[in-house]
C-alpha cells in the first residue's frame, strides 16, 4: 500500500470548505478601481509622492536589499537615521528596526522573558504576540480582554520577573487598551509593560505619536513599545522602542533580529519619508480618527451593529462566517474593498467586516462606502 504523506491536507481543506473558512489570495493590480477600506494605510501615505520618492531614492543609493543581517552588512546609515527619528518622534530613548512588526513582537517577547518568568497576555492580543509568548519559554497567563485587575492578580500570584503585554488598539474591534491602569498594576507588581502600538502610531496621541504618548507613558523606564512601519507610515517593517539598555539587549539576544536580513533600504527610506511628512502635517492623525467616527455613526444610524472606534478601525458585526464572506464579496462587486474577519482570526468567534478609516477619504467616498455596505448587508440571524 502506497503512503501519501500529504493526504491529510485534503481532509483539512474539506473541513475548511464545510465551515466557510477558505481563504484565497487575490493579487491586485497597481491601479485598482476599488475604494479601499481594507488596507491599513491609515494616513493615505503609501502612494504619497514624497514617500514613494524617498523609497526610490533609498533603493538607488543603498541597493534593492540590505544584503545581510543587521549585525553583518544589513545596517546602513539610513537604518540608524530612521531609528533615531522614530525614537524621538514617539518619545523613547532608543529604537531598533526589524523586518516586520511580527518580528518585532517575537524579538521583544523572547528576549525580555524566559524560563522562570511570567508573561500576562490579553485574550484579544494579535497572533504575533501569541506566537511570541509560545516561543519565549516563559509561563504565560492569558487574562480576560482589557482587564487590569486580572493582570494584577496574575502578577501578585507570581511574585517574580514578569511582563504584561497588550495591543494598544486591538485589531479586530478597534477598541483601545486601558494603558494607564495597566501601567499602574504593572508598577505595583514590579513588572514591565510591553505595548504593541501598531494601530496607535500615526492615529493616536499628539500629531500621531502613538497611544503611549497619549497616555503619558512614552519613555518610561519600565515601558517597551513595538510597532509596525506598514500601517500609518505606509511602508514595511517593524520596530521596538524603549530604554537604551533594553534595545542593546535585543541587539545581542533577539533571534528574529540577529538571524534575519535587515529591512530593505527602500522600506526604511519610505518609512522615514512618512515620518517626516507626519511631523509637518500632524492633522492627518485627527482626520483618520474623524473618518472612523463618521463611518461608525453612519453605519449604526442605518441599523448595523458596529463597535465605536477608539482609533481608525471600525468593526461591523456579521451574523455568520458565511454571511461575512458573502457581504465582503458583495461590497467588492459594488466597488468597495473591506476586510473580512472570521474564526480563527477572531478569538470570540464573531465574524465581522473590518473597515479601516483613511485620513485621505473624502466625504463623497465615505458616503459611497456606507451606501455599499448598507445595501449589501445580510439579514440578521433569526
Amino acid at each position: 500500500m502506497s503512503f501519501a504523506p500529504f493526504d491529510w491536507i485534503d481532509d483539512e481543506a474539506r473541513r475548511r470548505a464545510a465551515a466557510g473558512l477558505v481563504r484565497n489570495l487575490r493579487p491586485r493590480s497597481a491601479e485598482s478601481e476599488l475604494l479601499d477600506l481594507a488596507s491599513n494605510d491609515y494616513l493615505g501615505l503609501s502612494r504619497h509622492p514624497e514617500v514613494t520618492a524617498a523609497a526610490a531614492e533609498a533603493a538607488r543609493r543603498w541597493g534593492a536589499g540590505a544584503t545581510g543581517s543587521r549585525l553583518v552588512t544589513g545596517s546602513t546609515a539610513l537604518h540608524a537615521e530612521l531609528e533615531r527619528e522614530l525614537a524621538d518622534f514617539c518619545g523613547f530613548e532608543a529604537a531598533l528596526v526589524l523586518s516586520s512588526g511580527y518580528a518585532a513582537n517575537l524579538a521583544a517577547l523572547t528576549a525580555l522573558t524566559g524560563q522562570g518568568s511570567l508573561i500576562v497576555s490579553d485574550a484579544g492580543n494579535h497572533a504575533s504576540i501569541v506566537d511570541g509568548c509560545r516561543l519565549s519559554r516563559a509561563a504565560t497567563a492569558v487574562v480576560p480582554h482589557a482587564d487590569p485587575g486580572a493582570v494584577g492578580k496574575e502578577l501578585r500570584a507570581h511574585g517574580g520577573q514578569a511582563l504584561a503585554v497588550t495591543d494598544s488598539v486591538f485589531s479586530v474591534d478597534g477598541d483601545a487598551a486601558p494603558l494607564t491602569e495597566l501601567a499602574q498594576v504593572c508598577r505595583d507588581g514590579g513588572a514591565a509593560l510591553l505595548v504593541d502600538d501598531a494601530h496607535g502610531l500615526g492615529v493616536l496621541g499628539e500629531g500621531g505619536r502613538g497611544a503611549l504618548g497619549a497616555a503619558g507613558l512614552a519613555g518610561g523606564e519600565d515601558i517597551v513599545a513595538t510597532l509596525t512601519l506598514s500601517k500609518s507610515l505606509g511602508s514595511q517593517g517593524g520596530g521596538v522602542l524603549g530604554p537604551a539598555r533594553v534595545i542593546e539587549h535585543l541587539v545581542n539576544t533577539a533571534r528574529t533580529f540577529i538571524f534575519d536580513t535587515g529591512l530593505a533600504p527602500a522600506a526604511a527610506g519610505g518609512a522615514l519619508g512618512s515620518l517626516r511628512l507626519l511631523r509637518r502635517e500632524p492633522e492627518r492623525a485627527g482626520r483618520a480618527r474623524a473618518v472612523a467616527t463618521e463611518l461608525h455613526d453612519r453605519l449604526t444610524a442605518a441599523g448595523l451593529t458596529a463597535v465605536r472606534p477608539d482609533a481608525a478601525v471600525v468593526s461591523v458585526r456579521a451574523p455568520s462566517a458565511e454571511a461575512a464572506v458573502r457581504w465582503a464579496a458583495d461590497c467588492r462587486s459594488a466597488g468597495l474593498a473591506v476586510g473580512c474577519f472570521r474564526p480563527p482570526s477572531v478569538p470570540d468567534g464573531i465574524s465581522r467586516l473590518r473597515l479601516t478609516a483613511r485620513a485621505d477619504l473624502t466625504r463623497t467616498e465615505i458616503a459611497a462606502a456606507v451606501a455599499a455596505i448598507v445595501a449589501s448587508a445580510p439579514a440578521p440571524a433569526g
